[in-house]
C-alpha cells in the first residue's frame, strides 16, 4: 500500500566545510560597457564559483521538484538541515510539501560561515537522528489508514534518508552508518511502545552522498548497494560538487522508476536573430512505463549518454506539430506525467509554452528494418503536460490475423472443425453436489492429435472410407470389450488384403491419377506406422495390447516389421514428429499429385542421403559432401609438381632474360626460313 518511495528525506550538511567553493568557475559577460580595472588589464571577465552548500541545496531542490512534478499530493519529500542540531525544513503536512516553502526556508538557513568554529557540535549526526524520528511520524495517507482501522503494525512504513555531507575517509563512513543502523533499532523500540502515535520503520534506504571540489581526490570509494541490517540498506557515491545534480538525476529515475527522453530535433528561432533557426534537443522525464508498454519485438530503443551524465536517454526525433485530436489520442495505450530536466532552459520553456497553448508533438522511433512510426506524444492537459504512449503494434482493433498466416506461411489445411470437437469434449462443468457413491466421471482425452490434414494419412482417410470413423472411435474407447476388438481385427484384416491387391488408398488430391505400385505400398505402409502409434498411446486394455500385436505381425508380414524403438515403451519424439521430416516428406510426396520425375528424383536422392547419414552430424555430412565435389575437379598443377612442404611459384620462368632472348631468337628464326623450291622459284 505505501512504497519505499513514499517518504525521502534530504540531511544537508551545513558545517563549515561546506562553506568553501566548488572550484568551478563561472564567467560573466558584460552586455553592455567594457570590463575595467584588473579584469580589463588580465583580458579575462569578472568569475564566480558556487559553494559546496549552494551545489547541495540547488541539486535536491531540483530532486523534490522533479517528485513533485511527476507525482502531485502522492510522494513526500522532507529536508533536514544539520550543523549544532537539526532544523526541521518542513513536515509531511501537504501545506509545507511545495517549492516556495522549502526556497524560502532555505533563503533563511543561508550559506555557512566561514567564521564557524572547528568544534564536534557540529555534526551531520544530529540531523541523520532527526531524519529517523521523523520516518516513524505518519502521512496524511498513513492516518488515514490508521483512522479506518487498520493495526499499525499492518501499515507498511518504509523511506529513504539521502544524506549529503562529505567525509574524510572510509572509516569515518563506517562509523556513520553504524550509528544511523543503531539509532534505527533503538527508534523501532521506542515507536513499538507508543504504536498509536508512531510507526515502526520496517525498512530504510540510506543513500549517502560524499561531496569534494572540483579537482580534489577523495579517500571515501564509491559502494554499491549493500544490506547492513534486515532493517536498513547503505550505498556511498563521492562526486563532484559541480556534478551532483546529475548524480541525482540518475538516482531519482532508479527511486522512482523514471525513464529520461530526449526530444532531438526541435526546430527553434535564434534569440538574437529571429529571421534564422536552429534545432535544439529538450530531455524530459517521466514513467519508464511510457516506453515499455510500446515497443514490441520489432523496435528497439534509440538510447545515449549525455554529455557529464552517467545514465541512459531515449531519443526521440520530433515531428510535425497540429492539433490534438481524437484520431491520434485513440489507439493511446497511457498517458504519464512529463518534467523537463532543466526547467529554466530556453528550449525547455519554449517546448512547454507551445505544448501549454494547446499544440501537440509527435515523436519518431525507429523500427528494426529501417523504416520510422510514430511511437509517442506530447500534449498538455488541465495546465499538466503528459506524454501519450501510441500503439505502434496491432491493436485489439484492428483484424485479427487470419489462421492461415502462419510462422510457417500460409497454411491452409488445418482441422479445425475437429479442433472444435476436442475442445468441446475437454469442456469441464462444475457440479453442484458431489455424492460419494457417483461413479468417476475422469476422461482421458486422445493424445495424439494432428493439427494439419497434410500431416496425417489415418485421419485425412476417415472422409473417404465410410468404415473408419467407427473404427477410430473404438480405438479410443477406454472400456473395449472383446466384441469391438473382434470388429477393429476385421477391419485391419480387410486393410491387409486391400494392401495386397494393390488397391490405391482414396486420397482426394491424386486426380483419379494411378499411383505406381511401390508408391501404394509407401502409403500403406504410412497408413501402418500411424495406427500403431494410435494405439499405443492408447492402450489401456487387454483388448488394446492384442490389437497392438496383431498390427505388429501385420507389419512385420508386409516387410515393414517395427523397430526396437517401436516395440516396447512408444517413442513420443516420433508421435510427435514434424511432417517436414525427411522420411515423411517424401511418404507424404507420394500421397500429393503425381509429380515430375525430377521432382521423384530429387525426393529418391535426399532419402538416400539422409539413410546414409547414421549418427553424423551436419558438418560431417557438408564436409563429405564437399570432398566429393572437390574430388571431381583436376588439381593445381603446381601443387602436383612441388614437393611437400614447398611453395608452388607461378610463371617459373618470367623474367629470365637468357630465356626470353632465346625464345625471341627462335621465333625470329622460324619466321624468317622459306624453302628452296619457292626461291628458285621465284
Amino acid at each position: 500500500m505505501f512504497e519505499r518511495n513514499q517518504k525521502t528525506i534530504f540531511v544537508l550538511d551545513h558545517t563549515r566545510y561546506f562553506s568553501i567553493a566548488s572550484e568551478e568557475y563561472i564567467s560573466m559577460d558584460f552586455l553592455k560597457g567594457k570590463p575595467t580595472g584588473h579584469s580589463a588589464a588580465s583580458g579575462t571577465g569578472s568569475q564566480f564559483s558556487k559553494s559546496l552548500w549552494t551545489c547541495a541545496c540547488e541539486s535536491s531542490i531540483e530532486y523534490c521538484r522533479v517528485v513533485w512534478d511527476l507525482f502531485p499530493g502522492k510522494k513526500h519529500v522532507r529536508f533536514i538541515v544539520s550543523d549544532t542540531a537539526a532544523h526541521i525544513v518542513n513536515t509531511w503536512s501537504a501545506s509545507t510539501q511545495n517549492m516556495s516553502h522549502v526556497m524560502n526556508a532555505m533563503v533563511m538557513v543561508g550559506v555557512p560561515s566561514r567564521s564557524m568554529p572547528h568544534s564536534s557540535d557540529y555534526s551531520v549526526i544530529h540531523g541523520l537522528r532527526a531524519a529517523i524520528e521523523a520516518l516513524v511520524e505518519p502521512t496524511d495517507e498513513q492516518i488515514q489508514a490508521m483512522a479506518s482501522g487498520i493495526p499499525t503494525d499492518q501499515i507498511l512504513n518504509e523511506g529513504r534518508v539521502i544524506c549529503i555531507t562529505s567525509a574524510r575517509d572510509n572509516t569515518s563512513m563506517k562509523s556513520l552508518e553504524d550509528i544511523f543502523n543503531t539509532v534505527l533499532i533503538q527508534q523501532n523500540a521506542l515507536s513499538a511502545a507508543a504504536p498509536k502515535k508512531e510507526l515502526v520503520i520496517n525498512h530504510c534506504h540510506l543513500v549517502i552522498l560524499n561531496i569534494v571540489p572540483l579537482g580534489i581526490d577523495s579517500m571515501v570509494t564509491n559502494r554499491n548497494l549493500l544490506a547492513i541490517s534486515p532493517l536498513l540498506d547503505v550505498e556511498i557515491h563521492t562526486v563532484g560538487a559541480p556534478d551532483i545534480s546529475h548524480k541525482l538525476t540518475h538516482l531519482i529515475l532508479d527511486h522512482y522508476d523514471l525513464a529520461s527522453t530526449t526530444v532531438t530535433n526541435i526546430p527553434m528561432k535564434e534569440e538574437q536573430n529571429a529571421n534564422s533557426s536552429a534545432n535544439y534537443d529538450v530531455e524530459i522525464l517521466h514513467s519508464r512505463r511510457a516506453h515499455s508498454i510500446t515497443c514490441g519485438p520489432d523496435f528497439s530503443l534509440p538510447t545515449s549518454i549525455k554529455q557529464g551524465a552517467t545514465y541512459e536517454t531515449v531519443t526521440l526525433k520530433w515531428c510535425t506539430p497540429r492539433g490534438c485530436g481524437s484520431a491520434d489520442l485513440q489507439p493511446c495505450l497511457g498517458q504519464f506525467l512529463v518534467t523537463p530536466v532543466d526547467v529554466t532552459s530556453r528550449p525547455s520553456s519554449c517546448l512547454i509554452n507551445f505544448l501549454l497553448n494547446g499544440r501537440s508533438v509527435l515523436l519518431e522511433m525507429p523500427r528494426k528494418t529501417g523504416s520510422k512510426a510514430t511511437s509517442h506524444m506530447l500534449s498538455a492537459r488541465g495546465g499538466e503536460i503528459f506524454v501519450h504512449s501510441l500503439c505502434i503494434t496491432r491493436s485489439c482493433m484492428d483484424e485479427a490475423p487470419s489462421i492461415t498466416d502462419g510462422p510457417g506461411g500460409r497454411v491452409t489445411d488445418y482441422r479445425t472443425s475437429e479442433l472444435g470437437q476436442l475442445m468441446k469434449m475437454s469442456r469441464m462443468v462444475p457440479l453442484k453436489s458431489r455424492d460419494p457413491a457417483a461413479p468417476n466421471l475422469a476422461r482421458r482425452l486422445p493424445r495424439y492429435f494432428p493439427l494439419t490434414t497434410t500431416s496425417t494419412v489415418l485421419f485425412h482417410l476417415q472422409r473417404h472410407l465410410s468404415w473408419l470413423p467407427h473404427f477410430l472411435h473404438l480405438l479410443l474407447k477406454e472400456d473395449m470389450d472383446k466384441q469391438d476388438e473382434v470388429r477393429c481385427q476385421q477391419h485391419i484384416h480387410e486393410l491387409y488384403k486391400s494392401a495386397s491387391r494393390g488397391d490405391v488408398l482414396p486420397f482426394t488430391h491424386t486426380n483419379g491419377a494411378r499411383l505406381k505400385p511401390h508408391k501404394a505400398k509407401d502409403q500403406y505402409r504410412l497408413l501402418y506406422r500411424e495406427l500403431e502409434q494410435l494405439i499405443q498411446l492408447n492402450a489401456s486394455t487387454v483388448h488394446h495390447k492384442n490389437l497392438l500385436e496383431s498390427l505388429q505381425t501385420l507389419r512385420a508380414a508386409y516387410g515393414d516389421g517395427p523397430t526396437k524403438t517401436d516395440a516396447g515403451t512408444p517413442n513420443l519424439r516420433a508421435f510427435t514428429e514434424s511432417p517436414l521430416s525427411p522420411e515423411r516428406l517424401e511418404a507424404m510426396s507420394n500421397v500429393s499429385v503425381a509429380s515430375s520425375n525430377n521432382s521423384n528424383s530429387l525426393l529418391k536422392a535426399s532419402k538416400r542421403r539422409m539413410s546414409n547419414c547414421g549418427t553424423r552430424s551436419l558438418l560431417d555430412i557438408i564436409s563429405s559432401a564437399e570432398r566429393s565435389q572437390s574430388n571431381k575437379r583436376l588439381d593445381f598443377s603446381g601443387r602436383i609438381c612441388t614437393p611437400n612442404g614447398q611453395i608452388a611459384k607461378l610463371y617459373p620462368d618470367f623474367g629470365n632474360k637468357e630465356k626470353d632472348a632465346a625464345a625471341a631468337a627462335a621465333t625470329a628464326s622460324g619466321v624468317g626460313i622459306v624453302p628452296k623450291e619457292e626461291t628458285n622459284r621465284s
